[in-house]
């Protein structure tokens, strides 16, 4: 049994409340559990109770044993001098307040329904690639989809907190930000970090600057990136590198190191080189994506924003000096639609947020409604279940309950693992 298990408990007041006594002998009687502390100190705050007949307000603190306060440090710990009741599943030593009282204890170990217990015992140590799994069939379609609603929420917002760290370290400048992350989600899972490394080394004001001519946009991302150390067999790398000794000089840059890419075992289609080219062509005309992001009327418009046509050198390059058979003509349609997933909505339902209007997180919304949904183990493992997975609002949706409260057990905080612990006896699983 984990602590989660105790909160869930005490907070929905699924224990048997007849003759509550604390483990002193002092009548208890629970008038408000009090709401859940998300910071740090004692788990609830503001609970109301009534302790021997006379009225407490305060908060309440609670372990899978007593002897948890004392390992916790909280009898030294100022911050828990205000507790008014030690909530335990079981009580193996007395605890004491910071100021040597003794604390109030209430032991629930006979007070949980056996029925509770066992479900969520189960789920807890369910072999299952989800522990519900069974049972999903039953589930009501309202109700799934109204908690997949929240899960949703809950991805964009994990999302946009490193979003909100960017735009501290930028003071605010979203075009910057949009730009670096961006760059990240362009590195696709291998390269993220060096592309990431890339984009903070080299200022999107340093690229403005030359924004109308892409053979100086590749010079500054290839040098910066620490590719065009050269010589090389062909022309072009070797103008390159040229043109970059000589904007290296004027904007103080100090080159990565090569080594940080990575080619191994990937396909052709998404060797850095290749990516950094995309990405030059991208920015070439203007880099001020994000601003052109904000302006397009639809789904197609944005995806046409993203469709790069490759020509020149590489047309028939994926690497410098390694002529390729294959002409590489455009950035695929798949590699768009992770890039709209992944950088352009968790954006714009940030900026929406934060900014205005609140449409713009409607319409991150409607983005994702309109894209197919990514193809990875966690959509095919929902398919197998016989979910089905319609579009990317979903996928994303799903991909939150799978990361963050199945493969954690967290049942006891999931809509569905509520349904299954309080549902009738008769349809106990």
């Amino acid at each position: 049994m984990r602590e989660d298990f105790l909160h869930y408990l005490w907070r929905m007041r699924l224990f048997d409340a007849t003759q509550l006594q604390t483990t002193d002998g002092q009548t208890l009687e629970v008038l408000h559990p009090g709401a859940p502390n998300r910071d740090g100190g004692p788990d609830f705050l503001d609970a109301r109770l009534r302790l021997g007949g006379t009225l407490w307000a305060g908060t309440v603190e609670l372990h899978l044993r007593s002897s948890d306060w004392r390992r916790h440090g909280h009898e030294q710990d100022p911050a828990y001098g205000n507790v008014i009741l030690h909530v335990v599943l079981e009580e193996d030593e007395p605890a004491f307040l910071p100021g040597g009282q003794p604390l109030p204890c209430l032991e629930l170990k006979r007070r949980i329904p056996p029925r509770l217990q066992n479900t969520y015992l189960r789920l807890l140590n369910a072999a299952h690639w989800v522990p519900c799994q069974p049972f999903l069939p039953d589930m009501p379609d309202s109700m799934l989809r109204l908690w997949l609603d929240r899960c949703l929420v809950e991805r964009l917002e994990r999302k946009a907190e490193p979003i909100l760290q960017t735009l501290e370290a930028t003071r605010g400048h979203w075009e910057e930000t949009f730009y670096r992350f961006l760059a990240r989600n362009f590195g696709l899972r291998t390269n993220a970090q060096p592309f990431e490394m890339l984009a903070r080394s080299l200022p999107l004001a340093v690229l403005a600057r030359h924004q109308d001519n892409l053979f100086q946009l590749e010079a500054l991302l290839f040098g910066q990136a620490g590719l065009l150390g050269g010589p090389f067999r062909e022309e072009y790398p070797n103008r390159l590198r040229k043109e970059f000794r000589f904007l290296r000089e004027k904007y103080e840059l100090q080159p990565l190191d090569a080594g940080l890419w990575r080619f191994l075992r990937m396909r052709p289609a998404n060797f850095p080189t290749l990516r950094i080219a995309q990405f030059a062509r991208l920015l070439h005309g203007s880099v001020h994506l994000f601003r052109r992001i904000l302006e397009a009327p639809d789904v197609a418009a944005l995806e046409r924003l993203f469709e790069v046509k490759m020509d020149g050198y590489w047309a028939t390059h994926y690497r410098f000096d390694k002529p390729a058979s294959v002409r590489n003509r455009r950035l695929g349609r798949a590699a768009i639609h992770l890039l709209l997933i992944n950088t352009v909505v968790p954006f714009l339902f940030l900026y929406g947020r934060r900014q205005g209007p609140e449409a713009l997180c409607e319409r991150a919304f409607r983005l994702l409604e309109a894209l197919p949904p990514e193809n990875n183990r966690i959509v095919r493992g929902w398919r197998r279940l016989g979910i089905a997975v319609e579009n990317a609002y979903l996928s994303q949706a799903l991909i939150q309950l799978k990361e963050n409260y199945c493969d954690e057990r967290r049942c006891v905080h999931c809509a569905i693992g509520d349904r299954l612990l309080r549902q009738p006896a008769q349809e106990t699983p």
